[in-house]
């Protein structure tokens, strides 16, 4: 018996001595990597890549039912390449630091040429282009992360 209190009372001090994250509330995300370096050049979403990110949140406000609150912007020309809608999570219990994975979906642009050639035609003179993103999220408060940018991706644009 002594033994069983001596064990619950080593078990009960390190869990009290465990604190719980203590994250800013404004969201970070970090940029991990895509699921491949390269895609083919099309108009019509025929390739795609996945983008990983994790995040972290202090205040648990993350996803909404109706906003969009992820943005990706093409730094070729800064276009605003896609919007992503994070699924509300509610907030619970005093502690509701955040952190986790996001996966997105990002399909295929097309290639643009430094001669003025249209965009997505081929080009025996130009037959892969480079495209970086950067990616944003927004919580329901508003607060904006930290904006990060991908590595580059090569399209292939034959």
């Amino acid at each position: 018996m002594r033994q069983f209190l001596c064990i619950i009372s080593i078990f009960w001090f390190t869990i009290s001595c465990v604190k719980p994250p203590d994250y800013p509330i404004v969201p970070e995300i970090e940029f991990v990597g895509f699921s491949k370096n390269q895609m083919i050049q099309d108009q019509f979403n025929t390739d795609s890549v996945l983008v990983l990110l994790t995040f972290t949140d202090g205040d648990g406000d993350l996803g909404d039912e109706e906003d969009l609150n992820i943005f990706v912007t093409d730094k070729r020309d800064d276009f605003l390449a896609a919007r992503y809608r994070i699924p509300f999570i509610p907030v619970a219990g005093a502690n509701n630091g955040l952190s986790g994975e996001i996966t997105l979906t990002l399909f295929t642009t097309c290639c643009t040429f430094p001669n003025g050639q249209a965009p997505c035609t081929t080009s025996e003179e130009y037959p892969t282009d480079q495209v970086a993103y950067e990616i944003y999220l927004v919580d329901r408060a508003g607060n904006k992360s930290n904006v990060v940018e991908t590595s580059p991706i090569t399209l292939l644009c034959n």
